[in-house]
C-alpha cells in the first residue's frame, strides 16, 4: 500500500521539538525525510534528559521516528555543495533556527529559489513580524505570549502553563499543514513558496475560545458560566476559569473514591442540559428536575457551585471507571483523569498505534505515541529514529557522490 506523501523529500534542518514534530507527522505519511545534523553533535536533544548513558534520549528518539540522518559540516565549503544538491533534488525545506539563521548560512530565499524554484521553505518562529520577531521563543514563552497561560489556572492563583506542548508540538502540527497545502497548490502553480508558523499565532488558534470570551466580556461585562458568577465581580480581561468548560456547558472535574491517595481519582463531569434530568436521578437529586432554580440551564447558572458540590458527593462513592460505567449508560458526558501510566497501559491505544512500542539499537524496546491521524489508505508504519549520521553514505551515494568522493569528505570531516 501506498503511502500519502509518496515521493515527497523533506530536507530537515529542525531540532529540539517544534520542527521535528512536523517533519516526524510528515515522514509517517510517507515523506523521505532527510535530517541534516552536525557531525560528532547532532541535534541537541540526543543528549537531553538521558536516561540511559551515552544513548540517545527518549526526548530524541520520540521526535525523530521514521527519518534518515546525515551529518554535514554546513560551514565547509563542500558542506555547502552537498547541501546545494540536497535543496535541488528535494521538495520541501523544513527549519526552525533563530531568526535570520539559514540567511547567515548563505541560504537565502533568493539562493535557494536559484537552486530549485519548486521548493517550499517551512519554517518556525517565536514571533510573526512585529516588534518581538528576533526573540528567542521556547515552549512556556510561546503559551504565554500566546494568550494561554493568562487564562489557566484558578481566579485566586498566578497564571498557569499546561503540560501539553501546545507550543512547540502545536505549532509544528500547524505548520505540517501549511507544508501539505503548498504542496498542493503547487500542483496548479508550479512555484514553492514560502509557510511560516508563529508559535505565537499557533497557541493563540489553540486558545481561541478564550479571545471570543473577551469580546463577550467587553459587550456584557460578565460572563455566567464562568466559576467567578455570580460572587465575583468580573475585570476587563477573562479571568482564569479553573476546570470549567469552555463551550458553554458547564462542567468540573470531581473527587472520585481513592482521592486521599491517588492523584488522579477524579473525573470530569458535564452537566449538560439535554441530560440533565438523568444526571438528577443518578445522584437521587430528582426534585431538582422541575425545581424553579434549577429546571433550566440559564436558572442553574448562579447554582453550579452547589450542584457540583452535590455529584461529587455521588462522585466520591465510586471509582473513576464506576462512575464512568454508570454515566455512560445515560449519555451523560464525562472523563476520567488518566495518568500517563495508565495511558501507557491502555490495550485500546496500542491496538490503534495511538501508544506504540519500538525496539532501538541501542536503548532497547520503548514506549512512543503514533500518528495521531488515522487514515484507511495510508498506514503509518512508526520506524525507530536514526542513529547520528546513520544514513550520510546512503543519501550522498543517491546524490551521485562516489565512494571515493564519500571517502574523501569524511577524511576531510565535511560528513
Amino acid at each position: 500500500m501506498s503511502k500519502a506523501l509518496d515521493g515527497v523529500r523533506i530536507l530537515d534542518f529542525t531540532h529540539v521539538q517544534s520542527g521535528p514534530t512536523c517533519t516526524q507527522l510528515l515522514a509517517w505519511f510517507g515523506a523521505d525525510v532527510i535530517k541534516v545534523e552536525k557531525a560528532g553533535e547532532g541535534d541537541a536533544t540526543r543528549g537531553q534528559l538521558r536516561d540511559i548513558p551515552g544513548v540517545d534520549s527518549l526526548y530524541f528518539t520520540m521526535l525523530n521516528h521514521n527519518k534518515r540522518s546525515i551529518t554535514v559540516n554546513t560551514k565547509d565549503p563542500k558542506g555547502k555543495e552537498v547541501l546545494d544538491r540536497l535543496i535541488k533534488t528535494c521538495d520541501v525545506l523544513v527549519e526552525n533556527f533563530a531568526p535570520g539563521a539559514l540567511d547567515r548560512m548563505g541560504f537565502t530565499w533568493e539562493r535557494i529559489q536559484e537552486l530549485n524554484p519548486r521548493m517550499i521553505v517551512a519554517s518556525v518562529k517565536g514571533f510573526g513580524p512585529g516588534k518581538y520577531e528576533d526573540c528567542k521563543v521556547y515552549e512556556n514563552v510561546a503559551q504565554c505570549a500566546g494568550g494561554a497561560a493568562s487564562t489557566t489556572g484558578f481566579d485566586d492563583g498566578p497564571p498557569l502553563v499546561t503540560g501539553a506542548q501546545i507550543g512547540d508540538s502545536g505549532t509544528g502540527l500547524h505548520l505540517a499543514l501549511g507544508i501539505v497545502a503548498a504542496l498542493y497548490q503547487r500542483n496548479s502553480s508550479g512555484r514553492g513558496q514560502k509557510v511560516l508558523a508563529p508559535m505565537q499565532d499557533a497557541v493563540l488558534n489553540l486558545c481561541r475560545v478564550k479571545l471570543r470570551d473577551q469580546q463577550r466580556l467587553e459587550r456584557t461585562g460578565t460572563m455566567n458560566e464562568y466559576p467567578q458568577y455570580p460572587d465575583t465581580p468580573f475585570g476587563d480581561s477573562v479571568p482564569r476559569a479553573g476546570n470549567a468548560s469552555g463551550g458553554g456547558q458547564p462542567g468540573s472535574i470531581l473527587k472520585c473514591k481513592g482521592w486521599e491517595t491517588d492523584p488522579n481519582a477524579y473525573i470530569y463531569f458535564i452537566t449538560q442540559a439535554a441530560v440533565w434530568p438523568a444526571v438528577c436521578k443518578v445522584i437521587g437529586q430528582e426534585d431538582w428536575i422541575a425545581h424553579p432554580d434549577y429546571a433550566t440551564p440559564p436558572k442553574r447558572l448562579p447554582h453550579l457551585k452547589k450542584i457540583f458540590a452535590r455529584i461529587e458527593e455521588w462522585t466520591m462513592t465510586k471509582t473513576k471507571f464506576e462512575a464512568m460505567d454508570i454515566l455512560n449508560q445515560f449519555d451523560i458526558p464525562c472523563g476520567p483523569i488518566l495518568s500517563m501510566k495508565e495511558i501507557a497501559e491502555e490495550p485500546s491505544l496500542r491496538a490503534t498505534g495511538t501508544v506504540v512500542e519500538v525496539d532501538h539499537p541501542e536503548r532497547g524496546k520503548y514506549l512512543t505515541v503514533g500518528n495521531p491521524i488515522k487514515m484507511s489508505d495510508s498506514i503509518t508504519e512508526v520506524k525507530r529514529s536514526p542513529l547520528l549520521g546513520e544514513h550520510t553514505e546512503e543519501v550522498l551515494a543517491q546524490l551521485g557522490y562516489s565512494s571515493a568522493e564519500i571517502g574523501s569528505l569524511r577524511e576531510s570531516k565535511v560528513i
